[in-house]
């Protein structure tokens, strides 16, 4: 229950000036407060709250929503937090963790009741790819409530590239851990199974991040691929978290890139074999 409150509480004041300082010990909204980016944390919350509601009708109302074990979630540092998923839709997916973790902040870890969205949760980030993100105005939107934009040195607008890497990507992501939670999908597109990116194991490496593996499933058979409209409704969309893990200095990226493959689930061969099927018969 205190813990819970604490989410709620204004950070500590960073200003040696007066004025600013007493406003940062009562900012309960974050009128005053920036992310790392210079970016207003309550403009990020009105966005939260303003495009909350009608996504919350479609993961939790038009389709079904199960989550599993975010009782894990309570125990977590407020900071240098990297959550690893499969990824199926542009958008969804990732709409769908902000509910939770905006839940999540006011002591609600297995169902979504909306009122958590009149405070929601200013300090999530997710990675995401940069020509993704400008496509339209809520791409441009949505990137305002916390993207960390890539440029992908592998695809660009659905085709296999070959381009320099993004070597500022890594000191953003950096950026996000130090200031809060970070969501990032290690495949780098939403074809399943796709292979592991190199990416994340130099973040882990670098970052030493407390990682939580998370598998998705459903989002694919509800939505298409941006995540913006429904291809099926009454769909159960499936979210479970599992417990954080630890990865040592001494382990090669090698290593960490199986692993991560491993924890989310992208090489079973049965559940490979179930989508071939499916798409099959699609």
């Amino acid at each position: 229950m205190l813990k819970t409150l604490r989410n709620f509480l204004p950070d500590p004041p960073e200003s040696r000036q007066g004025l600013k300082r007493f406003l940062s010990y009562i900012d309960i909204l974050g009128l005053f407060q920036t992310d790392p980016w210079g970016n207003s944390l309550f403009l990020k919350r009105v966005i939260i709250f303003v495009a909350g509601w009608p996504t919350y009708w479609r993961i939790a109302v038009a389709n079904k929503l199960t989550i599993e074990g975010g009782d894990l979630l309570k125990k977590l540092p407020n900071s240098n937090v990297l959550f690893i998923s499969n990824h199926q839709t542009y958008f969804a997916d990732v709409i769908t963790f902000y509910h939770i973790f905006c839940a999540a902040k006011w002591g609600m870890f297995r169902k979504l009741y909306p009122f958590y969205l009149f405070s929601p949760r200013g300090k999530t980030f997710y990675v995401a790819a940069k020509e993704t993100m400008k496509s339209g105005f809520l791409p441009k939107m949505f990137s305002l409530a916390g993207a960390i934009l890539v440029e992908r040195s592998w695809r660009a607008k659905g085709e296999n590239v070959q381009r320099e890497v993004d070597t500022s990507a890594g000191d953003n992501v950096e950026k996000g851990l130090n200031y809060g939670w970070v969501v990032t999908f290690p495949q780098g597109t939403t074809s399943p199974y796709a292979p592991i990116r190199k990416g994340t194991a130099h973040i882990i490496k670098h970052n030493n991040p407390v990682v939580v593996p998370v598998v998705i499933d459903g989002f694919r058979r509800a939505f298409n691929k941006t995540g913006l409209s429904y291809k099926k409704r009454n769909t159960n969309l499936k979210v479970r978290f599992k417990s954080p893990i630890y990865f040592t200095e001494d382990q090669s990226l090698e290593e960490i890139v199986q692993i991560v493959s491993d924890i989310i689930e992208q090489n079973i061969p049965e559940n490979i074999a179930e989508w071939r099927e499916e798409n099959s018969n699609s």
